[in-house]
């Protein structure tokens, strides 16, 4: 089994990709199987989490390039700011994870949330595709984006 232990220099390249859920990414440590089939283990310090494109390096000169799995998630998308506003509100209240784009928020797929988002008049979707929330307010290196998407 592949053990990865740290993150790779940026600039490294990947010889092969690990798909994760945003749940997984958050693990410190995890066995997953490589999109090639390969066994591997993710051993981070506590507390870290992977976003979509980091590296993460293992014995040999491994490079592993993590990938953002698809997940259901539920999509609200408005131009109206107040509505956006107080729809981030009511979920960062409720502590849910959030990604937040221009006119639109996504959160991983919860029928309640859903409901809740409706009944302020705001149309909700269910979408498959990848989940990267915003970074906690005290992550390190602050709330960026670092990919488009």
């Amino acid at each position: 089994m592949l053990e990865l232990t740290e993150r790779a220099p940026e600039g490294a390249q990947a010889n092969a990709i690990l798909t994760l859920t945003f749940d997984q990414r958050q693990r410190s440590r995890l066995r997953a199987a490589l999109d090639s089939g390969a066994d591997a283990g993710v051993l981070l310090p506590r507390g870290s989490v992977l976003r979509d494109g980091d590296l993460l390096q293992g014995e040999g000169g491994v490079v592993v390039r993590i990938k953002a799995a698809a997940e259901v998630t539920s999509v609200v998308r408005t131009e109206d700011p107040l509505l956006f506003a107080r729809a981030c509100y009511h979920l960062g209240n409720r502590h849910v994870p959030l990604q937040i784009g221009e006119g639109e928020l996504r959160y991983l797929h919860d029928h309640v949330l859903d409901d809740m988002l409706r009944g302020m008049g705001l149309a909700v979707v269910r979408e498959s595709a990848p989940f990267e929330p915003e970074p906690g307010a005290y992550a390190s290196g602050g709330a960026t984006h670092h990919h488009g998407h």
